[in-house]
């Protein structure tokens, strides 16, 4: 590992070093790296590794200076300035992937982010076999991977694979054997979604995994889009030190880039992103989002929230099955009474909802609160253990946030309120339900909130809540997102404060 986590904010401009490739055209290597760290706050600086002629219809040539030439370039960089963070792209041969090696073992910056350019779009490798085995154990000494699918597979030393769940599991593998962080990416998948993951199984466990959905943008702008986005995490990464809202924001950024990128009108093919865009579209006409780029800014508007909710002790230990029966009876009598009134909550949207599919929808909700869920918290332990507690401090607070935006009577804000409990709860569900089975203590819930009609509920409520606020004025949706931030944040709150109430 480089020289460890980053834990706090740094108190200025973050200084990145991007160590990648030069592209005339301006649309990645240094060029993009050096607008993404800008765009996203950071002080960027560039040590070239390679030479490329080429433009937005390919790569003409290459030339690589002498590897001790980029070493003086290292070397004066670090001599000076105090680096924050360094990003790493194009490397192209054996003899500077040592230099760089060399250099970050010596140097020890705090923040290494590796985007390794091992795959052309066109499919063919880019390094030869000893320059690919340099590199993989060059990943050792990164905080974070951003491979796509086919490079995640030459890291891992395995084939290529094909649906999101095998990369998913083959990003815990290679985050596992090489101690580093993965971005995993959906870009090569095919379909309508574009997802990526933040995977971390470094500590061996079961691996951290926080997802961020994604929307293909059909747009031919998409040159140094993987260059802009490791750059953009380095930067925010650095900043911050919250890995899951660097990743959230960057993704935010750099689709809002793409979009942009056409307007450029630069090249004939595949034209670059245009970095700067929100920043030049300040002051002008903002264009309403669609549902679709709601449902991605809002899911990545929690991740940060959503990987404290799968780091925390609760769900781990729900999980694997070590949590003590005390504490799950405890949480089962909360969230009997959570229910409860969160069905009032349901059915008031179902009195303030304009349509009678939506009236359906949070009515037959309310019912299933009181009827569905309910059994199964009755089914698991006694009367006397669920139903005779008193709501805990934590309890009252998101009861209290949700019947008072209830009775304000603002029917998209309660919406948005209400669906954390759906969605939240569904991607917990959905991730530990491979890890029911016959012994484990905890498998009916474990199955409950993974099952298909609760995945239906998930999506019809995510499917209203997002046309909402895609239809709302920009105040509306600002409240929205406030209310929807705030129950995400009520549910990790009440996932905390489950663990460790049962007596020795």
């Amino acid at each position: 590992m480089s020289g460890g986590p980053i834990e706090a904010r740094v108190s200025r401009v973050p200084r990145v070093l991007s160590i990648a490739g030069s592209d005339p055209s301006g649309g990645a290597g240094i060029q993009a790296d050096l607008k993404s760290i800008a765009a996203n706050g950071g002080y960027g600086m560039a040590a070239t590794t390679a030479l490329t002629v080429q433009n937005t219809q390919g790569v003409r040539g290459v030339h690589v200076p002498p590897a001790s030439f980029l070493r003086e370039q290292l070397d004066a960089l670090s001599d000076d300035i105090a680096i924050d963070a360094v990003k790493i792209g194009m490397l192209a041969t054996t003899e500077v992937v040592g230099v760089v090696r060399s250099w970050l073992e010596q140097v020890r910056p705090p923040l290494v982010v590796l985007d390794p350019v091992m795959v052309a779009t066109s499919g063919d490798r880019l390094l030869d076999a000893e320059a690919e085995l340099a590199l993989r154990e060059l990943v050792r000494l990164c905080d974070l991977v951003t491979p796509n699918i086919p490079e995640l597979a030459i890291i891992a030393a395995e084939p290529v694979v094909e649906t999101w769940p095998e990369v998913l599991a083959q990003a815990a593998r290679v985050s596992a054997a090489y101690g580093v962080r993965v971005l995993a990416k959906g870009g090569h998948l095919s379909g309508a979604e574009a997802p990526d993951a933040l995977v971390d199984a470094r500590s061996g466990n079961v691996p951290v995994v926080t997802e961020f959905a994604g929307i293909r943008i059909d747009t031919s702008n998409t040159h140094g889009t993987g260059c802009s986005l490791s750059s953009a995490l380095a930067t925010r990464i650095a900043a911050t030190g919250e890995w899951a809202a660097a990743v959230a924001e960057s993704k935010r950024w750099l689709s809002e880039s793409i979009r942009a990128g056409a307007a450029l009108q630069v090249g004939r093919r595949h034209g670059p992103i245009n970095h700067f865009a929100g920043m030049w579209q300040r002051g002008g006409v903002v264009t309403a989002p669609t549902p679709a780029e709601v449902r991605e800014h809002w899911w990545a508007e929690i991740a940060s929230i959503r990987a404290q909710i799968d780091g925390g002790d609760f769900v781990r230990a729900l999980g694997d099955g070590s949590l003590k029966r005390g504490d799950f009876v405890w949480y089962l009598a909360q969230d009997a009474l959570y229910l409860r009134d969160y069905a009032r909550a349901l059915a008031e949207a179902a009195r303030l909802a304009p349509t009678t599919a939506e009236q359906a929808f949070w009515a037959s909700s309310a019912e299933g609160c009181i009827v569905t869920e309910l059994q199964l918290h009755e089914s698991w332990a006694t009367e006397g253990e669920v139903f005779a507690a008193s709501p805990s401090a934590t309890t009252t607070g998101y009861l209290n946030h949700l019947l008072a935006t209830a009775a304000r009577g603002d029917y998209a804000v309660l919406a948005a309120a209400l669906l954390p409990c759906f969605w939240v709860y569904h991607d917990v569900g959905s991730r530990l339900h491979p890890l029911a089975h016959a012994e484990h203590p905890y498998a009916d819930w474990l199955t409950t909130y993974a099952d298909q009609a609760f995945t239906d509920a998930t999506e019809r409520a995510i499917t209203i809540v997002t046309a909402l606020a895609a239809d709302a004025t920009p105040p509306v949706r600002d409240a929205m997102l406030t209310a929807f931030r705030t129950s995400t944040e009520h549910e990790r709150e009440f996932f905390a404060a489950a663990f460790g109430v049962a007596a020795e």
